[in-house]
């Protein structure tokens, strides 16, 4: 199943890369040369989306001038200026602009490198492995050893099966959500109007079972601080070496 609409979350305060942040929307910050959203619709254009939701609040209107240079994608604004609504409200609200159905949802700040040309992309994988019949949404996961600038924090187990469930210590296949989630929009119509966190949506289908991840082929890159910015690019001129 090829997904051709996403949502992209875009909206936060990006305090931690402060002082950078404070003349420019974090998702704008350059690595290695282009904004850190670029290479997320990349990889979007690139598993065939052609509709792109993004929120936007911080530095709003930077944002959408940025994004109106995009000619490979369309793209609708989820205006946030007047209310945050954390990562779940925001994508509740967003997903009022699409169609229902189904969907893939990313961050702007999180994205990976080096997938093998040989294979399907890793967006296009998630696509195929979502099933709505058992799962409320697949996560793209992230082995420990494939992450550039994560802080260390294990969020999942992913066994064989691929059922997902909040990593205690000591559990095999420790991951790390890679920030991309293939999923049903109108798994989201009950919804809370104001803003709230995804996990909650997180912990409600591990409860049932239905909470299911994919492994990322390549290299994952977190920015979440200035002193990280080398760290990614310094991944990325490696990468691009191997080639």
């Amino acid at each position: 199943m090829t997904i051709k609409q996403a949502m992209v979350l875009a909206a936060g305060l990006g305090t931690r890369m402060r002082p950078i942040t404070d003349t420019i929307p974090k998702p704008l910050v350059p690595i290695a040369g282009r904004a850190m959203i670029d290479y997320v619709l990349d990889l979007l254009v690139e598993a065939g989306v052609e509709t792109v939701v993004i929120n936007v609040h911080h530095h709003a209107d930077q944002m959408v001038s940025h994004l109106e240079a995009r000619n490979d994608v369309e793209i609708l604004i989820s205006d946030e200026r007047e209310q945050l609504m954390n990562s779940g409200g925001g994508l509740a609200k967003g997903l009022k602009l699409l169609p229902p159905g189904p969907v893939l949802v990313m961050n702007a700040d999180l994205f990976w490198i080096g997938e093998q040309a040989t294979q399907p992309s890793n967006l296009k994988q998630l696509s195929a492995f979502f099933d709505p019949a058992k799962m409320d949404m697949a996560l793209l996961c992230v082995d420990m050893d494939r992450t550039t600038g994560h802080n260390g924090k294990k969020d999942f187990s992913l066994p064989d099966s691929g059922r997902l469930t909040r990593y205690n210590e000591g559990e095999p296949r420790p991951v790390v959500y890679a920030g991309a989630i293939a999923m049903d929009s109108r798994l989201l119509e009950d919804a809370p109007a104001d803003a709230f966190n995804l996990n909650i949506y997180f912990d409600r289908a591990i409860s049932q079972n239905r909470l299911f991840g994919l492994p990322l082929d390549g290299q994952w890159i977190t920015v979440g601080t200035p002193d990280a910015i080398e760290d990614a690019e310094r991944t990325i001129a490696a990468v691009a070496t191997d080639k």
